[in-house]
């Protein structure tokens, strides 16, 4: 591990908006950047709990958020996934013309 290392966001606990919604915006934030691609696994709800110093239900509530926003899917048994994301310029070329 190198000292060149990223620091990873801190989530503040004084701050109106929820733990889990911070965690939900560290989380889609890196499903943005690509450090977490389409159709690959998430951390696990313990990993998260550990490594941002939460609850693991806390963490459980992020990944419903994520699930609400689109951006992860779940499959029991397995755990959850980035969601694929359709390129935004894309979106339209399927609509007909009117």
């Amino acid at each position: 591990m190198s000292d060149a290392e990223e620091p990873k966001p801190t989530l503040d606990p004084m701050s109106a908006r929820p733990l889990y919604v911070q965690l939900a915006d560290v989380i889609s934030g890196k499903i943005a950047s690509g450090e977490l691609a389409p159709d690959r696994p998430i951390p696990s709800e313990n990993h998260l709990a550990d490594e941002y110093g939460v609850a693991r239900l806390t963490a459980r509530r992020a990944a419903q958020e994520l699930r609400e926003r689109g951006l992860i899917v779940t499959v029991r048994g397995k755990g959850s996934f980035v969601a694929e994301q359709p390129p935004s310029d894309a979106q339209d070329e399927g609509a007909p013309n009117v």
